[in-house]
């Protein structure tokens, strides 16, 4: 029986609704009006976590968020440390578009016997790292050489082996800080390909790029340094993200 988060992902998927995440990294929360206007722009899900955690405080970040706000928190971990049972689940990722041993398999072994015990619901997440431009934290941190930007038909052959092997989301990641967001033609031949819902972040700026990726195939969006200089940008996005609204370019 599948947990409460991926329900309703998957039904949404399914009744075509689009879906918006907005990414909180702890050592960037200085505020709480974020979450005001996640509130007001009724986005879905808070993913909390970031590549480096230097300062912040993984578990205040989200007791904060749940304090103020119903909308579900869930951690995309960069590594097994940034674990916390005041969430409601976890993107538990294996980055299979790397070859780097412990981001398949390793760090999740020494973190399974916690997330065993800790509630969480865990979403078993292919993640798909894309070089978008200029080397990001992510592809850094993980020490692994992204997926071209251009070569959409590897992605959808990595995505399609990430289905048969049993994930239950695919994400395209152009990584926090991304020159350009993932092309519409690598996210369009990923949808086209797997069955599973599909989260598509990185690089996406204005409510143009983000009616560009629903567009292309994305069933849940997902937007972090783009709010950060202007918050207000988070309400016109969500709108165009849950009225699946085309924008021209």
């Amino acid at each position: 029986m599948e947990g409460e988060l991926y329900s309703e992902i998957l039904e949404k998927m399914h009744n075509g609704q689009k879906q918006l995440a907005v990414l909180i990294d702890p050592d960037k929360f200085e505020s709480t009006e974020i979450i005001h206007i996640a509130n007001e722009a009724k986005v879905d899900y808070f993913f909390v976590g970031g590549s480096l955690m230097a300062g912040g405080s993984l578990e205040q970040c989200i007791c904060t968020i749940k304090k103020q706000s119903s909308i579900p928190v869930i951690i995309f971990p960069g590594n097994n440390m940034q674990l916390c049972n005041q969430a409601d689940g976890i993107l538990l990722v294996s980055l299979i578009s790397g070859r780097n041993p412990e981001l398949l398999i390793g760090q999740h072994v020494v973190a399974a016997p916690y997330l065993k015990q800790s509630g969480l619901e865990i979403l078993s997440t292919g993640y798909i790292l894309v070089d978008t431009g200029n080397q990001t934290s992510a592809s850094y941190i993980s020490n692994t050489m992204p997926m071209p930007y251009d070569k959409s038909d590897i992605a959808a052959c990595t995505a399609m082996a990430g289905e048969m092997l049993g994930f239950k989301l695919i994400y395209l990641d152009g990584g926090s800080g991304a020159a350009k967001q993932v092309s519409s033609q690598m996210i369009t031949r990923v949808k086209k390909n797997i069955a599973i819902p599909l989260i598509v972040g990185g690089g996406i700026k204005s409510a143009e790029q983000a009616s560009m990726a629903i567009q292309a195939g994305a069933d849940v969006l997902v937007v972090g340094n783009a709010f950060e200089k202007e918050a207000g940008l988070l309400v016109s996005i969500a709108d165009v993200v849950h009225k699946n609204v085309v924008l021209n370019n």
